[in-house]
C-alpha cells in the first residue's frame, strides 16, 4: 500500500510540473531581440517602437492603475522618463491587466490618471495581453531595458526598478538606472536580471 501512495505521489509531481512546463511563458531572455508592437496609447492613438527614430532603446515599464507597487513607483517611473528620455532611452508603460478583473486598469480609467498626474511618456494599453505574455512579463512592475542593435531591440536588463520599493531613498541598487548608464557609456550591463517585485498581472479568464 504504501508502495502505491508513494508511486501515485511521484506522478503527482511528475503531471504537475509537466503541466506546468506546458503552460508557463518564459518570454524574452537577456539577448534576446523584442519583437515591436502597436499598441492604443491614452491619447487615442497608435504607438510602436519603430516611431521613435532618434531612440537609442527604451526602458519598456509592464505596469497598471491599481497596484499599490506601480503607485509606490510611479513618480520614479516619471522621473526614469524625465532623466532619459532626452538621452536616448524614454520609458514606454504598458498595462497588461484586464480590466473585467481589476476595472481600475480600464482605458478610460488609464486616461484619467495618465491626466490627472500628467505622464510624459505614452502609457499603452495591452488589450490582448499578447505583449506581455510575449515579453514575459509577471508583475507590474516589471521593466525591460531594450537598446536597438543592428539586429533589432535587444534585451539587456529585465526585473525590478531598484531594491526598495517602499522608499526610494532607502534604495541600495538603483538597477533600472545602473543598466541605462552603462549602455549610455558603451559597457555592458553588470547585473542584467533581477526579480520583479509587485502585483501578479491580472490575466483573462
Amino acid at each position: 500500500m504504501k508502495k502505491i501512495i508513494a508511486l501515485f505521489a511521484i506522478a503527482t509531481i511528475v503531471f504537475g510540473a509537466t503541466a506546468f512546463k506546458q503552460t508557463e511563458t518564459p518570454g524574452y531572455q537577456i539577448g534576446d531581440v523584442a519583437t515591436d508592437f502597436n499598441l492604443r496609447n491614452v491619447d487615442g492613438k497608435m504607438v510602436k517602437l519603430a516611431d521613435f527614430k532618434k531612440a537609442k532603446g527604451f526602458i519598456v515599464v509592464f505596469t497598471c492603475n491599481h497596484c499599490p507597487f506601480s503607485q509606490a513607483y510611479e513618480q520614479r517611473i516619471i522621473n526614469l522618463h524625465n532623466k532619459y528620455a532626452a538621452k536616448g532611452y524614454p520609458v514606454i508603460a504598458i498595462n497588461p491587466n484586464d480590466a473585467k478583473r481589476e476595472p481600475e486598469d480600464s482605458y478610460a480609467k488609464m486616461q484619467e490618471l495618465a491626466k490627472a498626474k500628467k505622464y510624459p511618456f505614452v502609457y499603452l494599453h495591452d488589450e490582448t495581453q499578447q505583449i506581455a505574455k510575449t515579453y514575459g512579463a509577471t508583475r507590474t512592475p516589471h521593466v525591460y531595458v531594450v537598446q536597438k542593435t543592428k539586429t533589432g531591440n535587444t534585451v539587456q536588463y529585465i526585473g525590478a526598478i531598484d531594491d526598495n520599493y517602499e522608499d526610494e531613498k532607502q534604495a541600495k541598487e538603483k538597477y533600472v538606472e545602473v543598466a541605462v548608464n552603462a549602455l549610455l557609456n558603451g559597457k555592458a550591463v553588470a547585473k542584467t536580471n533581477t526579480k520583479a517585485i509587485g502585483c501578479t498581472i491580472k490575466w483573462k479568464k
